[in-house]
């Protein structure tokens, strides 16, 4: 039997550790001369991507627009002050009643929404648009890592968990040179492994003992998922006090925060969410869109509560891959659009306010007369956080946006 064969029949193939922290020879000695589970530099970002490309205009709903409303009789959220009407943000916008319990936050200064936000590449393909937010660059496909895998390349003190992806695979946005760790989502996340019983890590210790790079690999990944799960095991035993996680996104934010709040060398995340690809029976105040939200906001409330005081060192950034058509479809949804809305929350945040300069909906207006036009690009939103939050130079901004220039000047996320 060959060690691939071995591999398969023992499931470890299945557990994607070498995907989970690349194939790259710092990572053990890394861990080696990290002792300690502190780092000096409290900052950290977390990336929420809303995967099928959400509804902004009925997350963020420009209510004095009279467009929206003729463009929208089935799906359009009512007034502020009507029944099932948005929250009032700021006397234009309103937020979706799904999302109450980000209102706190709102009042608090500590959210903020970039408006009529996204890609300049024209592509309807959620493949496409993904890939080229994730990667950084739209409309090239010259450069092929993501930008938070170029952004942990000109971070100090790197580390195999210095970014965490919650999810079963390596995103796009984490690709790349440097080795990050994966935790699978759901309460299966620290269920043992084959690899965790002591005779099959005997056997895989000894088959790969050499120095080759699968071999290098495989220490690796054993490493980084020991310093995962220990940390964990700790905060979920405290935390349930013997009840199970329930299913969802809040359960994974939480844990995620638990994971942050043990080891602060944790620096990045990545969380997705599917389930926005709104074409049929989207709803207004009630429906599919609004239960998604409903979680989504659930969750970013439980991911702030679980980061507890580290939360004040954190920015969250909540973005998905294009918006969608002002006007509803024959089949009470709407479809792939163009300009979008972006979240962001976190401590020393100039929040409450609904950042951007707003195009309109009237059909002039409009992006090849169907979609919200874009006036500020995602890089633009992203590079106020790498630099104002993270505190990236000129010269690691350019590497992590290489040969992009921020158009949009007037985004003062920051206090």
């Amino acid at each position: 039997m060959n060690r691939r064969q071995f591999l398969q029949q023992t499931g470890f193939a299945a557990a994607s550790i070498f995907a989970a922290v690349g194939t790259h020879g710092w990572v053990a000695r890394s861990l080696a001369q990290t002792s300690s589970t502190r780092s000096s530099d409290p900052k950290r970002l977390i990336v929420i991507f809303l995967r099928g490309a959400v509804d902004g205009l009925n997350v963020v709903v420009p209510y004095r627009e009279t467009a929206y409303y003729q463009n929208r009789p089935r799906i359009a959220i009512p007034q502020p002050g009507k029944a099932g009407g948005a929250l009032d943000l700021d006397g234009q916008f309103g937020l979706h009643p799904a999302l109450a319990t980000l209102m706190p936050l709102w009042q608090q200064k500590g959210l903020a929404f970039v408006h009529a936000s996204g890609s300049p590449d024209p592509t309807r393909s959620h493949f496409e648009a993904q890939d080229n937010m994730e990667r950084g660059i739209p409309g090239t496909s010259t450069i092929q890592d993501g930008w938070m895998n170029r952004l942990l390349g000109v971070m100090a003190g790197r580390n195999p968990i210095q970014a965490v992806n919650v999810g079963s695979t390596t995103p796009r946005i984490l690709a790349g040179r440097v080795p990050v760790a994966t935790l699978a989502a759901g309460r299966k996340a620290a269920n043992p492994l084959p690899l965790d019983k002591p005779k099959v890590a005997a056997a895989f210790d000894s088959l790969y003992g050499s120095d080759d790079s699968l071999s290098q690999a495989y220490r690796e990944g054993r490493l980084a998922r020991k310093a995962l799960l220990a940390n964990l095991d700790a905060e979920t035993k405290m935390a349930n006090n013997g009840a199970p996680l329930p299913n969802g996104f809040a359960s994974d934010a939480r844990r995620l925060a638990q994971i942050m709040v043990k080891d602060s060398r944790v620096k990045l995340g990545f969380m997705a969410l599917g389930g926005w690809d709104t074409h049929v029976n989207q709803g207004a105040s009630q429906g599919q869109l609004a239960r998604n939200l409903e979680q989504l906001g659930k969750g970013l409330a439980a991911l702030q509560t679980a980061l507890g005081s580290a939360y004040r060192d954190t920015t969250i950034l909540v973005m998905s891959e294009f918006g969608r058509t002002a006007r509803e479809n024959g089949d009470g949804g709407t479809d792939h659009g163009h300009g979008n809305v972006m979240g962001v929350m976190g401590g020393g945040l100039r929040g409450g306010k609904v950042y951007g300069a707003w195009p309109g909906l009237s059909p002039d207006r409009l992006h090849e007369k169907r979609d919200l036009a874009i006036t500020t690009d995602f890089r633009d939103t992203i590079a106020v956080v790498l630099e104002r939050h993270l505190k990236l130079s000129d010269v690691q901004l350019d590497r992590v946006l290489p040969n992009y220039k921020p158009l949009q000047k007037n985004l003062q996320l920051y206090a």
